[in-house]
């Protein structure tokens, strides 16, 4: 299941929040903020596709992420590879090397990451 571009920006902040009632979920957008009825919508999608929950305080609701942010990124970092690299990580290495201008100090830290995993296997 995937999230929507809306969707995906309001489980960032829950995402870093941890857990959240309405007022803080507003409150960590920049202005102009979003109406609480736009929120409450996206957190009802969320709900349902089961990336969060919530928990009843009062009047009020708690929400926290279902999903960890780690998990999520690599679904969608091995969808991105296997949708447009044919299945191929090392394509998708060559492309993100090539392509992303990374500088010589980055290319020998990604390098010794490399390195390290070939050394655990």
């Amino acid at each position: 299941m995937q999230l929507s571009k809306a969707e995906e920006q309001l489980m960032q902040i829950l995402w870093k929040q941890e857990k959240a009632l309405m007022k803080d979920l507003i409150d960590a957008y920049e202005d102009p903020k979003p109406a609480t009825t736009t929120i409450a919508t996206l957190l009802k999608r969320m709900q349902d596709k089961n990336f969060v929950d919530y928990k009843q305080l009062g009047r009020s609701r708690e929400y926290f992420p279902l999903v960890k942010k780690k998990d999520y990124f690599s679904k969608q970092v091995n969808g991105l590879i296997k949708n447009f690299f044919n299945d191929s990580a090392s394509q998708f290495a060559s492309f993100f090397t090539k392509e992303t201008n990374l500088s010589k100090e980055e290319l020998e830290d990604l390098k010794s990451i490399i390195d390290s995993e070939i050394e655990k296997k």
